[in-house]
Order: C-alpha cells, then sequence, then structure tokens
C-alpha cells in the first residue's frame, strides 16, 4: 500500500485555515461525525493512528475523520494535520488506502518535535459500509466493539465475538481481546481499534455546582442527564437531558451500566439516600456522593440499614472530586470531572470503560 504523497500549501485547503486555530480536535470521539456522514450520504476517510515509537503526543488509537470538507479529532500536536488532509483528499479522490508514516522514515520535509515516529492508516468510507453500519448498532445499543481493517477490507463485531470474515482479519481480532485500544497484525497488516460505549454522567442536583457539572460535561462532549426531581418544567441552558421525575424513576428510565457516571450533588438527605439506593443498585461504573468527610460514616450507616450490601456501599466515592482546594462550582465541577476521567482510565480504581 506504498503510494506517492501528495504535497501542496496547508492554505489551499480553506480561505479561512482551519488549523490556524484547530477546534476540530477538539472532538475525541468521531463515531458521531462518521454516523451523520453516513446518514447524509457523504463518503468519508477515516484516519487511524495504530503505531508509535518514542513519546509521541496522541496515543494509538487517535483518529481523525474527514468528509463533507469538515474534519474532526486530532493526531499530534499540530505537527502532521494539515497534510493529512491532504492526503485523506487524494483517498477520498482515488478509494485507495494509505498507510502513511510521521517521522522516522516519513516525509523529509515533515518534523515531530518530540522526536518520534507515528503510523496511520487512511481508509474511505462510503454509504452503506457493512462494518460501520455494525458500528453504529453497538454503537447505540451500549455494547463495547472492535474494528477490523486493513485499509480496503473491514468489519466490526463485538467483544467477544464470532470470528469475522474475511478470516485474514481474524488475527487482529484475537489481538483485540484483552489488548490496548488500539494494535495491528504484523504479518498480514490488520489494524484493530476497540470502541468503549460514550461516557455518560448522571447529575442529581440543581445548585450552582450541579448546574456547572452538567455544563463542563457537555463541553467535553459527554452525555449530560440533569434529574431535578420536581423541578422547574423548563430545562436549564446547560446541554444535555433534563429529567423531573423521583430518583428512582429517572434512574431506571437512564438504565446506568458501566460507562455511565453518577454524582449525587443534591443537600437533601433523604433524596440524597433515595439516589445512592437506586444507583448502587444498577451498574454504573461510577457513583460520588457531595459533603463533608465526617457525614460519611452516618450516610454508609443509613445506606447499611436499607439493606444495601457493604461492598457496594464502598463503591461510593465521598467527599466526591479530586482534593484540589477549589471552593467555586466550576472549581468543585472540575474536580468531580477530573475523577471520573481518571476512574474511567483506571488511575484511581478499576476502570469503569474497557478502553
Amino acid at each position: 500500500m506504498t503510494v506517492a504523497l501528495v504535497r501542496s500549501a496547508p492554505e489551499a485547503l480553506s480561505p479561512d485555515n482551519p488549523f490556524d486555530w484547530p477546534a476540530f480536535g477538539l472532538q475525541e470521539d468521531v463515531r458521531p461525525a462518521l454516523f451523520a456522514a453516513m446518514a447524509a450520504g457523504t463518503p468519508a476517510v477515516l484516519v487511524t493512528l495504530y503505531d508509535v515509537i518514542g513519546g509521541a503526543p496522541r496515543g494509538v488509537g487517535a483518529q481523525m475523520l474527514f468528509a463533507g470538507g469538515e474534519m474532526t479529532g486530532f493526531l499530534s500536536g499540530g505537527c502532521v494535520e494539515a497534510d493529512v488532509a491532504l492526503q485523506a483528499a487524494a483517498v477520498l479522490a482515488d478509494g485507495a488506502p494509505r498507510r502513511i508514516a510521521y517521522g522516522e522514515g516519513g516525509p523529509a520535509d515533515i518534523q515531530l518535535a518530540c522526536g518520534s515516529r507515528i503510523d496511520l492508516l487512511l481508509e474511505r468510507i462510503t454509504p452503506g459500509d457493512a462494518a460501520c453500519q455494525a458500528l453504529r448498532a453497538l454503537t447505540e445499543a451500549r455494547r463495547p466493539a472492535v474494528w477490523l481493517s486493513d485499509g480496503r477490507a473491514r468489519a466490526c463485531a463485538g467483544m467477544g465475538a464470532e470470528p469475522v470474515s474475511p478470516a485474514f482479519l481474524q488475527a487482529a481480532q484475537d489481538l483485540a481481546e484483552g489488548q490496548p485500544v488500539c494494535g495491528y497484525s504484523p504479518t498480514s497488516f490488520a489494524l484493530f481499534r476497540r470502541y468503549a460505549p460514550a461516557l455518560r454522567l448522571v447529575v442529581l442536583g440543581g445548585d450552582p455546582i450541579a448546574l456547572a457539572v452538567s455544563r463542563l460535561a457537555g463541553e467535553m462532549g459527554v452525555e449530560a442527564i440533569l434529574i431535578r426531581p420536581k423541578g422547574p418544567e423548563a430545562p436549564p441552558s446547560a446541554r444535555g437531558r433534563y429529567l423531573r421525575s423521583d430518583v428512582e424513576t429517572a434512574l431506571a428510565e437512564v438504565e446506568p451500566d458501566p460507562w455511565t457516571a453518577v454524582a449525587v450533588l443534591t443537600h437533601d438527605l433523604d433524596q440524597e439516600h433515595a439516589a445512592l439506593k437506586a444507583a448502587l443498585a444498577t451498574d454504573a461504573g461510577y457513583v460520588g456522593a457531595l459533603g463533608s468527610r465526617r457525614r460519611i460514616p452516618e450516610r454508609n450507616a443509613r445506606l447499611l440499614a436499607a439493606g444495601i450490601a457493604a461492598d457496594a456501599v464502598d463503591r461510593v466515592r465521598a467527599p466526591i472530586g479530586l482534593p484540589i482546594g477549589g471552593k467555586s462550582p466550576w472549581e468543585i465541577a472540575v474536580s468531580i470531572i477530573a475523577e471520573i476521567v481518571a476512574e474511567t482510565h483506571g488511575r484511581a480504581a478499576e476502570p469503569i470503560s474497557p478502553s
């Protein structure tokens, strides 16, 4: 799959040159953009960083998507994205996949400041692509998925699923079990890229802290669900869903799974107790509660008296958030989101995401 690389001035890509302020890189998960392109009947180019040598800014599994003149995601610290856009335009035009290296062994006119080498696969995805349809179905069902591709043939299956077709993708599928988010089979090249269900954050409360947490989550692209029983009919200006039912009903509607975090931020002790009881009965990967350390024994005793198992009570992160010392709503929101992100990546406890 060796091809001559396209060369042109980045300024020719757009009169406003999006690389001056690369806002396209703020969206980490390219799946929504991919599904939107497919629904619109627009072909796309998916770029996957599948190997890194050295200390690159982005790890394996980083992706970009090019579709309909728009870009989503980023692959480096700004060193390669403009050139990748040119290569993606060529892939979109001729349909031929490309494997490109930047750094050692790559184009001499593009240097990586970190001194590393990154390897990318660029593949064109057309509307109706079976693998893309499978990925969308698994994503909507909130099931982990693995994408398998050599650039021309591809498949997508749930984790632990039966072997896929064509058979040469099976080596990559086997490697995906229990491995990092992305990798490849070198003998007959094929990569795997694992996808976890998108992180969701359920926030119980209605004060400025709850609003700040919901808004910050929305800015990060996290699905935020704000629960305020018997709250105002009009939703707040924060992004995401707003539920006014009691906490048990609301959580039953949400159906928390291992990729759902629940932040109980109410100051009503009975409401807090009901929310914790309901959340601990679900598969939520993270449950945290607001309040001081001196309240923990009382809170835990009440949960135990209500029949909640001790190991379940121990799941509650309290006081919620990392101890960064902030007291304002935004500072507390940062601490809560930071703790959830740490949990997601397995830095503080068991990960709530397999990726």
